[in-house]
């Protein structure tokens, strides 16, 4: 691309190169191998950042894989005591008459048995006082 300057007369010629030295231009080898050494040892890194962090997010999908089965199976498991403890309240519910009845005969039985005890100690009573009585006579 040639440019007039006006100021001195001159046309000028742009260079479309964006570095700083021509392609053609000689250059040193062990310069250019330390280049390439240099390239290829940041690609190899940069390719080793790149799996690792691959391998990362691997390991991330299966940790959260596994703890999304973990979850499931605790839903599951909590959802089978919720109705294991449903069925033990709706049979508790049924029995509670019947519990309700065995507290009042437990009740009545430990008055039969206070009353059972009194007569006892009452007969016992009764009876040494008719061999008291016996013996006199």
């Amino acid at each position: 691309m040639a440019e007039a300057n006006p100021s001195k007369g001159q046309t000028t010629t742009l260079s479309t190169s964006t570095s700083s030295f021509e392609a053609l231009d000689p250059h040193d080898p062990h310069l250019n191998h330390l280049a390439s050494l240099m390239f290829s040892k940041s690609s190899e890194w940069i390719q080793g950042e790149l799996e690792s962090t691959t391998e990362e997010y691997k390991l991330l999908e299966q940790m959260n894989n596994v703890t999304a089965t973990k979850y499931s199976d605790m839903r599951q498991i909590t959802s089978n005591i919720a109705k294991g403890m449903s069925a033990l309240n709706l049979k508790y519910a049924e029995l509670e008459p019947y519990l309700k009845q065995i507290d009042e005969i437990d009740e009545s039985v430990t008055q039969l048995e206070t009353a059972a005890f009194k007569l006892d100690a009452y007969s016992k009573r009764l009876e040494a006082k008719f061999k008291s009585l016996e013996q006199r006579n």
